[in-house]
């Protein structure tokens, strides 16, 4: 049963949990989580060109299961200067490029996927043929 304590953004039992209301900020922004996000980059950098991973598949595989949207934060928050971690190969577990608010970095990207050899078809990415299954990375 989801019950509200005070400072709890979300009731305890709820889908979203209290986990994440812990890692947001009084003014609803993600706190930066320093190693887990790491942790997460860590997993990023190991996909190799021409595939994809979902939010979902590198919070597991970082060691943080249901946490896909962590991971979204972490990407979220990626400074510039980490030209090396290959931040468009994570989609969400449809095949899809995420939109994001105001902004027209889905398109880029997609282009960015594109140029790799990934094959968007009505906008999906087919997960079956371009799904990187979590080995070591062979680039």
């Amino acid at each position: 049963e989801a019950q509200l304590r005070q400072g709890d953004r979300f009731p305890r039992g709820s889908r979203r949990g209290l986990c994440d209301a812990e890692l947001l900020t009084d003014h609803g922004r993600p706190k930066p989580s320093g190693s887990r996000w790491q942790e997460f980059y860590d997993v990023i950098l190991r996909i190799p060109r021409g595939y994809v991973a979902t939010y979902g598949q590198i919070a597991r595989l970082a060691g943080y299961p249901r946490r896909a949207r962590q991971v979204g934060y972490a990407l979220a928050a990626l400074p510039e200067s980490r030209v090396d971690i290959p931040w468009q190969r994570v989609i969400n577990s449809r095949g899809e490029v995420s939109p994001r608010a105001h902004s027209g970095m889905h398109l880029f990207q997609r282009d960015l996927l594109e140029g790799e050899g990934v094959i968007f078809r009505n906008g999906r990415v087919d997960l079956k043929r371009f799904l990187w299954q979590g080995g070591a990375h062979e680039d």
